[in-house]
């Protein structure tokens, strides 16, 4: 990776995906950090620009940004290299100090000088203009920042992948029985639920009431060391606690009181699937303002594709789609960084030779992911843009 002050090429703006709003209970919205060394290369980049070599080729002398546009895409459409972000922000930093707040109704110019390009918010001696819809003058500017990607993209993995011990889950609230004694149990239902003897169910201050239902718990190993990283617990539905587990006095017959237990009582929302008994509830995330930063790693990264999110039996990937790889926070891994997807480079025979020996295939780049969440040992990556499937066991590197 290079350098800070090589300007080499950037994307527009610090990327934030407003996780408040794809989650039920938006927060306040709130300004994603920006850290001293990524200021640093903006202050730098701000004295002169980013070299014209650098610019898509078909970058526009101006573009209007609309309500639909990302951060992520708009950086594509005037850089290559739409992670390197600090770069860009600095062509703009006395124009938009804030590189969050890119709203729609803003117009962006090209302004090309002695080699080098940089990107205003207005023409040279003009007042910048944001043409706001009366619907957007009615709402906070602020939630109104471009966000980083599709919301609909990232949306339901905000909530779902969980990387835990296989242990740990058997010890988690299990169901128990539905109403009327069925065996499948969907959303809108009300079913009973108990904790573990040293961690029961109960609903009361400062406990938790809303859970996830997960089952099994499915081994993720590297592809290149077969060593288990993690089991990945299948995601269900959402559970609200209504009644905690207690136990309840009934007369014996011989005028005494026997205790019974009584399990606790949730609802069912938002199910993916047939929920039974056996399947375990997980303390629901806190609900707030999630934000990524696309970046480049500090240092070196080398990663594999373990499996396809969604189904084990997946062997293929396609643009959108997620992927879970083997690196995780112990390896320096954060949400926003951005990888370079490697296609693994194909066994062929060599028919030119008369002894036809086998050869492999150089890898080559084949696209670019985004990591989002992180566990110990493994992450969960976005497909950002791909020129073929990818496959489990592809690499990902530091961008190129």
């Amino acid at each position: 990776m290079a350098a800070p002050g090589s300007v080499r090429c950037a994307v527009l703006g610090a990327v934030a995906i407003l996780g408040a709003a794809l989650l039920p209970m938006p927060a306040p919205a709130q300004t994603p950090p920006v850290s001293s060394g990524q200021r640093a290369t903006a202050q730098q980049v701000a004295e002169r620009g980013v070299a014209l070599s650098e610019l898509t080729p078909d970058a526009p002398d101006s573009y209007a940004v609309k309500r639909g546009d990302t951060l992520w895409g708009l950086a594509a459409t005037f850089l290559k290299h739409p992670w390197r972000w600090p770069e860009l922000w600095g062509m703009n930093l006395k124009a938009i100090p804030n590189p969050h707040q890119i709203f729609p109704g803003q117009t962006l110019y090209l302004e090309k000088d002695g080699g080098y390009a940089r990107l205003q918010a207005g023409r040279a001696g003009e007042p910048e203009t944001v043409r706001l819809s009366p619907q957007v003058r009615s709402e906070r500017k602020a939630n109104n920042a471009l966000p980083t990607l599709k919301p609909h993209l990232i949306e339901p993995f905000l909530v779902e992948p969980m990387v835990i011990d296989a242990q740990v889950l058997l010890k988690a609230p299990r169901v128990v029985a539905s109403t009327e004694g069925r065996v499948l149990m969907g959303s809108g239902d009300r079913v009973y639920a108990r904790g573990d003897a040293t961690a029961p169910l109960l609903n009361q201050v400062g406990a938790p009431r809303h859970y996830r239902v997960f089952r099994d718990a499915v081994a993720l190993k590297d592809p290149v060391t077969a060593e288990i990283l993690g089991y990945e617990a299948q995601y269900l539905g959402k559970a609200e606690l209504v009644r905690g587990e207690f136990l309840e006095k009934t007369p014996d017959g011989k005028g005494g009181d026997t205790a019974e237990y009584v399990p606790a009582t949730i609802v069912l929302s938002e199910t993916k699937g047939d929920i039974q008994a056996g399947d375990r509830l997980w303390s629901a995330p806190v609900q707030g303002f999630t934000s990524y930063t696309p970046r480049a790693p500090d240092g070196e990264v080398d990663a594999r594709v373990v499996s396809i999110y969604g189904n084990a039996a997946l062997a293929y990937a396609a643009q959108n789609q997620v992927v879970t790889i083997n690196r995780g926070t112990q390896n320096g891994i954060e949400p926003g960084h951005v990888l370079s997807l490697l296609s693994m480079g194909e066994r062929v025979r060599d028919a030119t030779d008369k002894d036809k020996p086998m050869i492999k295939l150089p890898s080559e780049v084949n696209g670019t992911a985004m990591v989002f969440r992180t566990f110990d040992r493994v992450s969960y990556a976005l497909i950002l843009e791909i020129r073929s499937a990818v496959r489990v066991g592809d690499r990902l590197v530091s961008p190129r």
